[in-house]
């Protein structure tokens, strides 16, 4: 996928530049792609936000990776804390916390709550595009309040996930191991589908979940986590021992062998 990397920023020319250089994708101003990587001024200068946007013309708006303000700033505040499925699905109860690795980070929101809860999570994600988003986030987050510990116990690896876990060391496995595929969601939200929209049309087709799943097994210490929607089959393999199901989403649970 061949992606526009653009800004309309004088002062961000070199920087996209860079960026363009280190993703392999053209610093043009052609609008004849059908995504595009923009650097916007942020607020907070130095530094620049990353959106991620289609440019047809009936496109939703752009997307971003933002840790400090929207969804992700509500749910910290009020998301339920210890008491939400995503926390009594990895088995947050007392200390000591759970090391996770989240092998399909996307745009780390999953990642950020668990964080935000104490854990020390590993995000891991193949697209090198949203890997940039994701560091971009965090870097702006740090920047914004850098003695916050919830953005230092947040790590990114842009990498594929079934090749990270095979080659894990049994001394750096983690307690819990997390898998969240894309899936066509159902839910109406303006904000799910063009979110939905965007990242189908960055990523494609999402068919090695199964192959995530068969690579997560042998290395997490309490179990592996799989995301679906309650609608939704388990991943092709092993059933799952345990189910948490919510209105809309289901934590399917394979404890450790």
């Amino acid at each position: 996928m061949t992606i526009r990397i653009y800004t309309s920023s004088q002062d961000l020319t070199d920087a996209a530049a860079d960026l363009a250089l280190r993703l392999g994708q053209p610093l043009t101003d052609a609008h004849t792609l059908a995504l595009q990587l923009e650097l916007l001024a942020d607020d907070c200068a130095p530094g620049y936000r990353l959106c991620l946007s289609l440019t047809c013309a009936d496109a939703p708006g752009p997307i971003t990776c933002d840790f400090t303000t929207g969804r992700n700033a509500h749910r910290r505040r009020y998301g339920g804390g210890r008491g939400q499925s995503i926390a009594r699905a990895i088995g947050i109860r007392k200390n000591p916390l759970p090391t996770v690795i989240d092998t399909t980070a996307g745009l780390g929101r999953d990642a950020y709550v668990l964080a935000t809860l104490g854990c020390e999570v590993t995000m891991l994600e193949r697209s090198p595009v949203l890997a940039a988003m994701l560091e971009n986030g965090l870097q702006r987050a740090i920047d914004q309040d850098p003695d916050d510990p919830v953005f230092q116990r947040l790590r990114l690896v842009n990498t594929e996930a079934s090749d990270y876990l095979q080659q894990l060391k049994s001394s750096l496995y983690a307690d819990v191991i997390y898998l969240d595929p894309m899936y066509p969601h159902r839910d109406k939200h303006a904000l799910v589908k063009k979110e939905m929209q965007i990242l189908q049309q960055l990523l494609g087709s999402n068919d090695d979940a199964p192959r995530i799943l068969a690579s997560a097994l042998p290395v997490a210490r309490q179990r592996v986590v799989v995301k679906r929607p309650v609608w939704a089959a388990s991943l092709e393999g092993p059933a799952p021992r345990h189910e948490i199901t919510g209105k809309t989403t289901r934590f399917d649970i394979y404890p450790s062998r």
